[in-house]
């Protein structure tokens, strides 16, 4: 049974808000209450996938940082760190909505176990190679390609088996402190990353991170299956795979905000691209600078994600400002001309990043009935990081063509189009319009009804 909007029988939520969570909870549902920062740490089953996430995900980020600067070093090139970017998201590119179909049919927990295992015996597979001498560029195309792979069930997955987790009640602050547990370990896994590449190399990151995944794993092993909340799973039938993008294409609060995130995540989101240039081609500054500057876009994301935490809604008009900031943010980072001014950019730019991911998450999440949040969060994802193949090898031969300035500054520039372009779509569906006014002494920029400011102008 449905517990969430989005459902044939319920009203389409405005365009420009969120839906709000279910009114009711669902069946064995405590009443939900107004939820503090950390509340759905509460609930057993998550803060086993919790704490097993903070481990699993410092050794990600420190592969990430390894992984790029391993190809760096050996072709010197940045439209090779774009390729590599490219490879491990062109799974999701290509097979996302599949992925997506599976997820919805399949139990989440069990299929967790294993995408989780093979990402843990991929990255072994590549500290063995590197440790031993014998690592060339192309077994790192190979691994991040297989790291893709597993990626197009893993994330549907543990995006949907967050709603089992906690129910709907909680959804909201367990997508935000998903986000913040994340970024929490891009603080860490960076600067012992930054380390291990000056200190003893960067097989040992690899190494780290394959055994990282014996956290996950075992908290997945631990959790009571009777405390999971049940959701409706999809059965296997025709058409499923249509009717997952039919779902998309006739909800605006749901096709628009993928289509933004789109756009941001295939030319302004290529950080790999973009920061290893400046840290190598325009600082000179070396794997130290970038570790730096990883660490600070961290304390900046985290501070969005603690603050989407204490949020009570997703608000559609707050990711298009988002998004916009982050752009002109991009634009702005992309004219420093120091070291520390553009480290100390890093942190808004992370801030704003993270409020466009975790509101365009959580209002995609809230709008989906739970037997097709497989299939939409697929497509949510095949769209935010499979666009990166498309936009990865672009960034780089535009940053290694004109310079690392030039590729920032383009990405930032394609945000703020695609934020004020989707704004004004999404205001004229919802029947808005631009209102700017002063409110206790402060300009103030809003979309508001039209009916409403009829109703409000003077009589003729």
């Amino acid at each position: 049974m449905s517990s969430g909007p989005g459902t044939a029988s319920a009203p389409a939520p405005e365009p420009h808000d969120s839906p709000p969570a279910p009114a009711t909870p669902a069946s064995g549902d405590r009443p939900v209450r107004k939820s503090s920062m950390f509340s759905s740490l509460k609930v057993r089953n998550y803060r086993l996938f919790f704490m097993g996430q903070v481990v699993s995900n410092i050794g990600t980020w420190m592969q990430r940082i390894a992984q790029d600067w391993l190809v760096l070093s050996l072709t010197g090139s940045s439209a090779a760190v774009g390729i590599t970017t490219a490879l491990q998201f062109l799974p999701m590119l290509l097979f996302g909505l599949y992925g997506g179909v599976l997820v919805d049919r399949l139990r989440k927990r069990p299929t967790l176990l294993v995408t989780q295992s093979a990402m843990a015996l991929t990255a072994i597979a590549l500290a063995v190679l590197t440790l031993t001498g014998h690592v060339q560029v192309w077994h790192v195309y190979v691994a991040a390609f297989a790291v893709g792979l597993a990626t197009v069930v893993d994330n549907p997955a543990r995006q949907s088996f967050v709603s089992e987790l906690v129910g709907p009640g909680q959804l909201q602050n367990a997508v935000s402190l998903n986000s913040a547990n994340f970024q929490s370990a891009r603080l860490v896994g960076p600067a012992v990353a930054g380390l291990l590449i000056t200190g003893v190399g960067t097989g040992y990151a690899f190494l780290f991170n394959g055994l990282s995944f014996i956290a996950p794993l075992t908290g997945l092993l631990l959790m009571r299956a009777r405390e999971l909340h049940a959701v409706e799973r999809a059965p296997r039938g025709k058409g499923q795979l249509r009717e997952g993008v039919r779902y998309v294409t006739g909800r605006p609060e749901l096709i628009w905000p993928i289509v933004l995130v789109g756009f941001v995540g295939t030319f302004a989101f290529n950080f790999p691209v973009y920061l290893s240039a400046f840290a190598d081609d325009v600082f000179h500054a070396g794997a130290g600078a970038y570790s730096l500057f990883n660490t600070l876009m961290a304390v900046g994301s985290v501070a969005g994600a603690l603050l989407a935490a204490r949020r009570g809604t997703a608000r559609l008009r707050l990711l298009i400002v988002a998004a916009a900031a982050f752009g002109a943010l991009e634009i702005l980072a992309a004219t420093t001309p120091t070291l520390w001014m553009f480290a100390l950019l890093m942190i808004p730019l992370g801030l704003f990043g993270m409020t466009v991911n975790v509101t365009t998450n959580t209002s995609i999440q809230m709008s989906t009935d739970p037997a097709m949040r497989g299939r939409v969060m697929a497509l949510y994802m095949m769209v935010f990081l499979g666009g990166s193949p498309v936009g990865a090898p672009i960034v780089g031969w535009i940053t290694d063509t004109y310079g690392a300035r030039v590729g920032l500054a383009a990405g930032g520039a394609v945000a703020v189009a695609a934020a004020a372009a989707i704004g004004l779509i999404l205001a004229r569906v919802g029947n808005l319009r631009l209102s700017v006014g002063w409110h206790r002494g402060h300009p103030r920029v809003r979309f508001v009804p039209r009916d409403r400011t009829e109703e409000l102008a003077p009589a003729a």
